[in-house]
This record gives C-alpha cells, sequence and structure tokens, in this order.
C-alpha cells in the first residue's frame, strides 16, 4: 500500500510542475491589411523578408521587414521583452511575395546585408534558415556579407541605406 501512495504521491507531483512552463507563440500568418508594429504601414504590399516578434506578454507583432523588426527588437527598451522572434527563409520565397509557410527562428537564422535588393523601408537584411543558402545569395552580390543574429546591433541597422538609416 505504501508503494502505491509512493507512485500516486510521485505522479501527482509530476502533474504540479508542468502547469509552470509557458509556451511561446509560434509564427502566425501574415494577414491582408495587417500594419507594422514599428512604422504602421501595410506589411504585405512590400517585397521582401518580414518579421514577427513574440513580447512577454506572448503578443505576435508583425514588421513590414526584418529592419524594422531588428530596429525594435535590438532596441534596448524592448530587447528584454522578446520571446521569440520569426523571419522568412529567403532561399523557400520569391523576394517579391515571400511566404508567411516558410517562417523560422530569428535567433537561429543567417542574415545578408550589403545586397542591393529591397524591402518596405529600404535596403533590409535578407534571412535565411540555412548558412549554405545564406552565403550563395550573398556570393551573387560584390560587397555582401553574412551575419548571424549575434552580429546584428541597432548601429548596423541605422546604418542600412533606406529611409531609417544612410
Amino acid at each position: 500500500m505504501r508503494w502505491w501512495a509512493c507512485v500516486m504521491l510521485a505522479a501527482a507531483l509530476a502533474g504540479c510542475g508542468g502547469g509552470t512552463e509557458q509556451r511561446v507563440a509560434g509564427p502566425e500568418p501574415i494577414a491582408e491589411g495587417e500594419t507594422c508594429h514599428l512604422c504602421g504601414m501595410l506589411i504585405r504590399r512590400f517585397p521582401g523578408p518580414k518579421g514577427e516578434a513574440v513580447d512577454a506578454a506572448g503578443r505576435v507583432l508583425k514588421f513590414c521587414s526584418t529592419r524594422d523588426l531588428f530596429a525594435w527588437a535590438l532596441d534596448p527598451e524592448h530587447r528584454s521583452q522578446v520571446q521569440a522572434l520569426y523571419v522568412h527563409d529567403m532561399a523557400q520565397s520569391p523576394w517579391e511575395a515571400p511566404d508567411d509557410r516558410h517562417l523560422v527562428d530569428g535567433r537561429k537564422a543567417w542574415y545578408v546585408v550589403g545586397h542591393p535588393l529591397k524591402g518596405a523601408m529600404g535596403h533590409t537584411l535578407a534571412s535565411f534558415a540555412r548558412r549554405d543558402d545564406a552565403e550563395a545569395f550573398a556570393a551573387r552580390y560584390p560587397g555582401a556579407r553574412v551575419l548571424r543574429f549575434e552580429d546584428l546591433t541597432v548601429d548596423l541597422i541605422a546604418r542600412l541605406p533606406g529611409p531609417a538609416g544612410g
């Protein structure tokens, strides 16, 4: 009888711990008419990779470009609120209309800067799930370089040519 009581107590305690885990929201499709959390522009109206951030409250915030996503997410005011980041894998999507079925973890993605293609806010970061794809894309454009999420800074984003930078 004691053995059975111990098994039941262990099962009950194991069940208690499971309720404290918080599930982070996954990427969501970007619907027609949705606007960028940072600039207010219509997201689907523009080419290039877009992004999503999940904040501390579990809300999915959507952005018209990877440029705007990182301008928001890397800002010291917001950085601690970010639970997850998602970006389009441009190896799986056409530049003119990225496919929301190919949103990947933005912290594990590879980024290319220095290419001539533009997004909603001018030059943006081309995002890729795989390093090989990012390197192949960068090789097409002299001066383009491949970066990891850890390499991205507010200063780098601000220096991208276009409305928000030089």
